[in-house]
């Protein structure tokens, strides 16, 4: 199968420029942002670590994210806690709910970008010892 992996995500913003500000300043996300250790910095792409992503259409009427969004990202974090503490510090609202954390999955939490999207962090659990 040629297709690898995702080559990006493209959504419309009111003011493009300071949301995908936003994005570089509080999650390391965006064009010339690097979250591979072992990449070089390329200031037109995000260098993204692989790993899993979760490829899943939802039913029009789930109630898993707002009814008014047509999508919502969901980011691999590596360090969930420290992620918080930094985004409280931004003073950015964060949700959590215990139902959403699974051993065998992970963590999550989740915010909305300043345009309403919501954001769910998901640092995987790890492997079985």
């Amino acid at each position: 199968m040629p297709v690898v992996g995702m080559g990006g995500i493209f959504f419309r913003a009111r003011d493009p420029d300071a949301l995908a500000a936003w994005y570089r300043t509080h999650l390391n996300v965006g064009a010339g942002c690097i979250g591979d250790p072992v990449a070089t910095a390329n200031e037109g792409v995000w260098q993204a670590q692989g790993g899993p992503t979760v490829f899943a259409p939802f039913s029009a009427d789930s109630d898993y994210f707002a009814a008014d969004k047509a999508f919502m990202l969901n980011l691999r974090v590596t360090d969930l806690d420290s992620l918080l503490n930094a985004l409280r510090a931004a003073d950015i609202m964060i949700i959590t709910n215990a139902e959403w954390d699974h051993p065998d999955v992970g963590r999550f939490a989740r915010i909305h970008d300043p345009e309403g999207n919501a954001i769910e962090l998901w640092e995987q659990a790890s492997p079985a010892a």
